[in-house]
């Protein structure tokens, strides 16, 4: 498993970390580069959504808005379109993920360090690129569904006035979920995958299992951020705390429930609120 031991094996040093001080070294070199791309990407969302705020929003029948992130601009192109939204998929995601990801890569790099791989650090920064191609093919399923989405509630406006109440099923369904046996398994599988072989290939492929782990984990979580607005600053900040929380914490499977509770209980509330305004 990726949770190894971060002591070397006895009688000799571990390739390219001879000592304790080195490890110490690159433990803090690691960290400080993941640090860098959490706040580079912590910005870059920050500044792509505040843009997308200025331009504004659709207004659909029954009283509710998508946003223009889900369509081509003026002038633009649906390829244009689908880039521009996984560029701020892909900030938000290492954003939202890093710091729970981060303590997972690094015991990625440790396992590969003590079988011998002299590209530790190579292995842990593939694994993190295999993790981030699965979020992004992820991202990419949400922007066509939100296409689509966006089209059918300005083709069929009746339709459209059933989406808040459609919302409210998803956010209880996302609470349920939250709460279940299965978020508890999954979320075990985030924080272990089996290393399977040695070298380049092997850390790719560690990187997308984690990543479809941690997609499958995070699904109730994710879809509460879709319904509350994926450009909206405040949700990707209460989802990333939930997120870090349920990872990092001890007790990590009683804060998924507690999450679980919540969202089942905004879940109860939006259910009332769309029936009234149906």
């Amino acid at each position: 498993m990726l949770c190894l031991s971060p002591r070397p094996h006895a009688g000799r040093g571990a390739s390219g970390n001879p000592s304790g001080v080195s490890v110490v070294g690159a433990g803090r070199m690691f960290f400080a580069v993941c640090a860098l791309l959490f706040v580079a990407s912590a910005t870059a969302t920050i500044l792509i959504c505040l843009a997308m705020a200025d331009m504004g929003e659709v207004p659909m029948a029954g009283g509710w808005s998508m946003s223009t992130a889900w369509t081509p601009l003026c002038g633009g192109s649906w390829p244009a379109a689908a880039g521009s939204f996984l560029g701020m998929w892909i900030a938000m995601t290492l954003a939202m993920m890093l710091p729970s990801l981060a303590p997972v890569l690094w015991r990625c790099r440790e396992a590969a360090l003590h079988s011998g791989e002299t590209r530790a650090g190579l292995c842990a920064a593939l694994a993190g690129l295999g993790y981030l191609g699965v979020w992004t093919a992820l991202g990419l399923a949400v922007f066509v569904g939100g296409a689509a989405l966006l089209e059918v509630a300005m083709r069929w406006p009746r339709l459209a006035c059933f989406m808040p109440l459609l919302a409210a099923v998803i956010v209880i369904a996302a609470g349920a979920f939250q709460v279940s046996a299965l978020k508890g398994d999954l979320l075990g599988c985030c924080q272990q995958i089996a290393q399977r072989g040695a070298g380049a290939l092997a850390a790719m492929r560690q990187g997308l299992r984690l990543g479809l782990a941690c997609c499958a984990s995070c699904a109730g979580l994710i879809a509460l951020l879709l319904v509350g607005g994926v450009m909206d600053l405040p949700t990707m900040a209460v989802v990333t705390a939930a997120i870090t929380t349920e990872r990092l914490a001890s007790a990590g499977e009683r804060v998924a429930r507690a999450c679980g509770g919540v969202i089942l209980g905004m879940g109860a509330v939006m259910i009332v609120q769309a029936l009234w305004l149906i």
